[in-house]
């Protein structure tokens, strides 16, 4: 399959800019060089005929004095530049009273005779001439004068100067507008380059990004759709950063959490084998040590499993109404080894026989999560309270987990839910975390659309909390 090739975008808006600026010079040219030069050379002819059709009707007022109408000639040739003739009979020149040289007088009296042909009071014609490479604008008429004479009047006014102006101020024209094209060339270069500057700026510090220093800032403020652009990239780049830095303490986690649960197994089957294995009671004791660490690894597993498949869509909600109450109760008994094993106390206080619309499975995994962390981050007391009520007014049963811990800083608390996440402090339990309980709880919460929160408050420990529909 043949590549599309791929233009930068600096060679795009050049060439756009570049098209469009020929364009508009091309367009004001063609105007100035055809329909301007045509403008100058169609008011010199409307001008002749204007002078042509004045002089006929002086001549044709027989009160204005011959010597009026000589003046009058003259004045047309000064001021206008234009020529005005008028020929007897015999092809003589009978107004003005100049001299001209006999062949040119013949060769003008020729070309009126040709155009007027035989003469007849009040016939008018308007022609060219071209002469030498000169042309010629006229205007001809046969007239007869006060006295009763026939004669041939001619008006003539040459336009080979006003031509030489126009073809002058076409090429005037064309070098501007050749000027103007490469200075459009320029102008669309140089803003080409500042409207992608940006754009190259943002896709160089993409690679450095992209070949992981985090260190990087989007900066581009100098077009508003950049600037967000930019802040969007900024805004990505610590979300990157962030997960980097959560998966790279997930890694250690998990890599510490899951080789003491390992060792601690290998060690005490070990101790089975060689030393406990007759002892009932060593025996039991060093079981019971192996299914703990067994139950650990699984938790740890199935917190980074349960992430995986409830990110990727692949866990959907089944679901139906169930005893809430009972569930509840099957999580405590849950860490009922706690209680025997560690000195921990479960605090509860529970409405008997509630129950709600939603998955079993996944809000069993919801509260598990939020009891086994209350009781990770609770005080010296080793106290965990738990309660679950009825809002007859609401209709909605509210569930809710203490612990008597530190609490949770206010700086900490906008990050509690996110993946991977895990606070500063020490958990008193030697069970580590993966950061991913929180994170499983807002995910499936949110899938219901249930409401749900912590309240705390540093030194009086964290109450996390969810509002269920009553079925």
């Amino acid at each position: 399959m043949k590549l599309k090739r791929i233009n930068s975008t600096n060679t795009i808006l050049w060439r756009y800019f570049t098209f469009f600026a020929f364009g508009v010079i091309a367009v004001i040219a063609l105007v100035c060089y055809g329909i301007l030069g045509n403008a100058v050379l169609s008011q010199a002819k409307r001008r002749v005929g204007a002078v042509g059709n004045d002089m006929l009707e002086t001549v044709n007022d027989a009160d204005i004095p011959l010597s009026v109408l000589e003046q009058k000639i003259t004045d047309y040739a000064l001021l206008d530049g234009v020529d005005v003739f008028i020929f007897d009979a015999d092809g003589g020149l009978k107004m003005p009273n100049i001299t001209i040289t006999e062949g040119k007088l013949v060769s003008v009296h020729d070309d009126l005779v040709a155009k007027l042909g035989v003469w007849q009071n009040g016939r008018t014609v308007e022609f060219n001439s071209r002469s030498g490479g000169r042309t010629t604008f006229n205007f001809a008429a046969c007239v007869t004068l006060n006295d009763g004479e026939q004669c041939k009047l001619l008006v003539r006014f040459p336009v080979s100067h006003i031509a030489e102006s126009v073809r002058q101020m076409e090429i005037y024209v064309l070098l501007v507008a050749l000027c103007a094209f490469v200075i459009a060339f320029l102008i669309s270069y140089s803003l080409a380059n500042k409207l992608s500057g940006p754009i190259r700026e943002i896709s160089g510090t993409a690679q450095k990004l992209a070949e992981g220093n985090y260190e990087v800032q989007f900066n581009s403020v100098q077009y508003s759709e950049i600037a967000k652009l930019s802040d969007t990239l900024n805004y990505m780049k610590d979300e990157i950063k962030k997960s980097d830095d959560f998966q790279k303490e997930l890694l250690a986690n998990v890599t510490h959490d899951l080789k003491t649960p390992l060792t601690m197994i290998k060690a005490y089957a070990s101790m089975i084998k060689e030393i406990s294995g007759d002892d009932p009671v060593k025996r039991e004791k060093h079981l019971d040590v192996i299914i703990d660490e067994a139950d650990r690894l699984t938790g740890l597993v199935n917190d980074i499993l349960s992430t995986s498949k409830i990110t990727a869509g692949l866990e959907q909600l089944n679901k139906k109404v169930f005893n809430l109450t009972e569930l509840l109760y099957g999580v405590i008994n849950k860490f009922s080894y706690l209680q025997e094993t560690q000195g921990y106390s479960i605090m509860v206080d529970v409405d008997a026989e509630l129950y709600t619309l939603a998955d079993e499975e996944q809000i069993y995994q919801v509260i598990y999560n939020l009891v086994s962390n209350a009781v990770n981050y609770t005080g010296e007391d080793k106290t965990v309270y738990v309660s679950l009520k009825y809002d007859a007014e609401r209709q909605r049963i509210k569930f809710a987990v203490r612990d008597t811990g530190k609490g949770i800083a206010e700086e900490e608390l906008a990050h509690i839910w996110d993946r991977y996440y895990r606070s500063k402090d020490s958990h008193l339990r030697p069970v580590k975390g993966t950061g991913l309980g929180l994170n499983i709880v807002k995910i499936i919460l949110l899938k219901h659309g249930f409401t749900f929160g912590v309240n705390t408050k540093e030194g009086a420990g964290s109450t996390f909390y969810i509002d269920f529909p009553s079925a």
